[in-house]
């Protein structure tokens, strides 16, 4: 039995560092996105490697001649960087939030869908209000990311 909840537990474990990293490397990936043209040629190129090209501070370090540590600490002053840039700029903040906005505009499609089915059906005049002020809602929305960008 209680190798069993150890075993339950160290799968929880692994399971919470996975997405931890997997978060890590997906917010990486957008401040790349968002910040990777304000980098050198260089770094550019090893942050390219690094995230798109998914290759290993051993694999860029033979690439490029230098040693894995130098990659190492090359990467982490370019991250350090972007995370500087984005402390100012806010740009991925801001796309996060457009993209739940987004999100929210998805959910009340599809509400709006449910909702259309059973009003066609019943000819109901004020379930026809209530899609024309849900339709409102979306058109707002839209209009606030639009603006945002």
């Amino acid at each position: 039995q209680q190798k069993r909840i150890l075993l339950v537990y160290q799968r929880c474990k692994v399971k919470i560092l996975y997405e931890r990293l997997m978060e890590k490397h997906v917010r990486d990936s957008l401040m790349f996105d968002f910040y990777g043209e304000l980098l050198t040629e260089h770094q550019r190129n090893v942050m390219e490697s690094f995230i798109n090209d998914d290759m290993s501070y051993s694999e860029i370090a033979e690439n490029l001649e230098i040693s894995r540590q130098a990659v190492y600490d090359l990467i982490k002053r370019i991250n350090k960087q972007l995370n500087s840039y984005e402390d100012k700029l806010h740009l991925v903040e801001k796309f996060i939030q457009a993209r739940d906005k987004m999100d929210d505009l998805t959910s009340a499609i599809s509400d709006l869908r449910d909702e259309n089915m059973n009003s066609v059906y019943t000819g109901d005049q004020s379930m026809q209000k209530a899609l024309d002020k849900k339709l409102k809602n979306i058109e707002d929305t839209s209009k606030q990311i639009f603006e945002e960008f």
